[in-house]
């Protein structure tokens, strides 16, 4: 697995697995190239064997405390191996490195995989938005994650490390 950041190049890529991943409600071309070239916006792709077979995209406005995890795609045939999970952490860490105190996202209340996953990380639900998915009118499930938790859990400590102090 390599991830790397998103280049122009790879919309032909994205745009094929956003349309396999979400087929009733899939952003249009226009629209992820516009995010892909966004200064607010952060995306990366996860290559296996030169080919793209994931992406996932951050929206942090520079400056702000709060970001948005924009999307997350994996290719069918690559689900189950932690590749959601290492591009959300990536997501995390750019916010993180950004400044960010609290990340939101929203995720389809019909899909309990990517809502474990989500709280697997420690985002837990503060609210609903009802049929926000549409032609499908399907529930989002709006999730929050406080960053600064997050990301000290995720720096072991000198113990943890087996640092003598």
């Amino acid at each position: 697995m390599t991830v790397r950041a998103a280049v122009p190049a790879d919309l032909d890529a994205i745009m094929a697995l956003e349309r396999a991943s979400f087929p009733t409600d899939a952003w249009s071309d226009a629209m992820m190239r516009e995010e892909l070239a966004s200064p607010h916006g952060w995306y990366i792709v996860d290559e296996v064997a030169g080919r793209v077979a994931g992406y996932a995209g951050l929206r942090a406005a520079r400056g702000a405390k709060d970001a948005d995890v924009q999307t997350i795609a994996i290719a069918e045939a690559s689900r189950g191996r932690g590749r959601g999970r290492a591009l959300l952490r990536a997501l995390l860490t750019e916010a993180a490195r950004r400044g960010v105190n609290e990340v939101f996202l929203e995720v389809r209340a019909d899909n309990p995989v990517a809502q474990s996953l989500y709280a697997s990380e420690g985002f837990h639900e503060v609210g609903r938005r009802p049929r926000y998915y549409q032609p499908d009118d399907v529930d989002a499930v709006v999730m929050k994650l406080d960053l600064r938790g997050w990301s000290a859990a995720q720096t072991p400590s000198a113990e943890d490390a087996g640092v003598c102090t």
